[in-house]
């Protein structure tokens, strides 16, 4: 199996449940940095902005991974929706896994898988019409 095959937002699963577990609910709202803006107001920098910073990231790579047609696409397809199912699962039963920032990991993960398919699906047949002109 390639390491291409590997689903990305698995790192930002394991992520939010290391900060999670290890820190606590609480540690998504600690800051990790401030900065003073023009403004004259603060942005503060959070471990739950963090977190979803590295999932929209994450999500970008794995739709740009959706548009290649090898054997290892199909493996990804599959390991992207084991991930889905255990996000999901963990936010039905942990209740650590009860907060917004755990909900939209899910949804990048269902993206990731509906949208993995839809352009899959869509590579494949613009191969197909491709194939067919000559």
């Amino acid at each position: 199996m390639s390491i291409r095959a590997l689903p990305l937002l698995v790192f930002a699963f394991l992520l939010y449940n290391a900060v999670v577990l290890t820190m606590g609910l609480d540690a998504l709202q600690k800051e990790i940095f401030k900065l003073h803006l023009l403004s004259g107001g603060d942005w503060i920098f959070t471990w739950g902005d963090f977190i979803l910073l590295v999932t929209l990231i994450l999500l970008f790579v794995e739709i740009v991974k959706s548009t290649f047609t090898t054997t290892s696409t199909l493996i990804d397809h599959a390991l992207s929706m084991v991930v889905f199912m255990a996000i999901g699962a963990e936010f039905l039963i942990v209740p650590q896994a009860a907060s917004s920032i755990f909900f939209l990991i899910m949804v990048a993960s269902l993206i990731d898988v509906i949208g993995g398919y839809t352009i899959g699906i869509r590579v494949a047949r613009r191969d197909l019409n491709i194939g067919a002109d000559q």
